[in-house]
């Protein structure tokens, strides 16, 4: 059962009110003023705030000012009830951090709609989704923005085609256009001045690429590149911008979610500095596997060039082939025809340093 504070001074209204929403199964406190209502919100935390605006000791803007400054209630979903409906007093509400306006009168079906919304969309900024293009459309269906808009997005799109090693975008370009890999591969990868390349990412048919510098208004600080033959839909900036503006939620949790390729970067660069080269490239070998094997594989194969599978695992040419040899000799991994085939996945994974 959701737990809701109603903070108004008029008897009326807050019992009205009350009983309203008691009836709808929601558990709620009251408070006559908007000092007690702080103290009553700090003892009960509640899973939702709805407070009038016009109120004596303390206003309703004061409330919003107090729960927001103290970090156990901060993020709590507020809902202004006010009989002002001045434009003025809206933009002030929101600049502030209220989720929403209810203004008197009101009818029940208006008050539940309000409430129902504001939690709905609260579980859902808490709900962890995957990180591929998937879990952004799932995320951005249950926030209702469109049926499936990231699908939308490049659906019906200018189609470019790349060869193999061919670019698509270089590092310290400026972006005007956010890619999604229709089919084959693609890798991004930075380059030292001394020339040596290390991969920073991969990405697989489905995935969005090239967003980071669109979000940091910054320019490109990689380079993109086909692994193999693909077909790349070009997306305008302003129409990804739009989709990102439509919601403040879904802004939120879009940065967020794209927020955790941090932490993937933070553990290769981790890997990188402390791991064996025997450890390195077994690690590059399953992120190719986590990455690329299809449902219907038994055993995952790869046909990648061992310069580029020595970019994944940060490691010159030459010590990558030795190692793959190695690993061939203790029936880790086969070779045929230039493709790479996985046979002993634990013992990969269980590679000491």
């Amino acid at each position: 059962m959701k737990h809701l504070l109603l903070i108004e001074d008029n008897d009326e209204i807050r019992e009205n009110t009350a009983e309203i929403l008691e009836l709808a199964g929601y558990n709620v406190r009251t408070a006559e003023n908007g000092k007690v209502g702080v103290e009553m919100a700090l003892q009960v935390k509640p899973d939702l705030i709805i407070c009038d605006i016009m109120m004596p000791v303390l206003d309703g803007y004061g409330v919003l000012h107090l729960i927001n400054k103290n970090t156990e209630l901060a993020g709590i979903p507020f809902i202004f009830l006010t009989a002002k409906a001045e434009r003025s007093d809206f933009r002030r509400g929101m600049e502030m951090g209220a989720d929403d306006y209810i203004t008197k009168p009101f009818s029940d079906i208006e008050l539940l709609n309000a409430v129902e919304s504001r939690l709905k969309k609260t579980e859902l900024f808490l709900k962890n989704y995957n990180t591929d293009a998937e879990g952004m459309q799932q995320m951005l269906r249950e926030f209702k923005v469109g049926g499936d808009p990231l699908k939308e997005l490049a659906a019906d799109r200018n189609i470019n085609h790349y060869k193999k090693k061919q670019p698509v975008y270089t590092e310290g370009n400026h972006p005007n256009r956010l890619y999604y890999l229709q089919k084959g591969k693609i890798k991004t990868s930075k380059t030292n001045d001394a020339g040596k390349e290390l991969t920073v990412g991969l990405y697989n048919e489905g995935d969005f690429f090239g967003y980071n510098a669109l979000l940091e208004e910054t320019v490109y600080k990689e380079t993109a590149e086909a692994i193999e033959e693909s077909e790349v839909a070009i997306i305008p900036k302003e129409e990804f911008e739009q989709l990102l503006h439509n919601n403040k939620e879904v802004t939120h949790k879009f940065i967020k979610l794209l927020a955790k390729n941090v932490t993937e970067k933070e553990n290769q660069l981790l890997g990188l500095a402390y791991n064996s080269l025997r450890k390195r490239v077994a690690d590059a070998l399953l992120t190719l596997q986590e990455k690329y094997q299809s449902e219907t594989e038994n055993k995952f194969s790869i046909h990648i060039s061992r310069e580029d599978l020595a970019n994944i695992a940060g490691t010159a040419t030459e010590s990558l082939i030795r190692t793959l040899s190695d690993f061939k000799s203790e029936n880790l991994i086969e070779i045929k025809d230039g493709h790479i085939i996985i046979t002993n996945e634990k013992k990969l994974a269980a590679m000491f340093n």
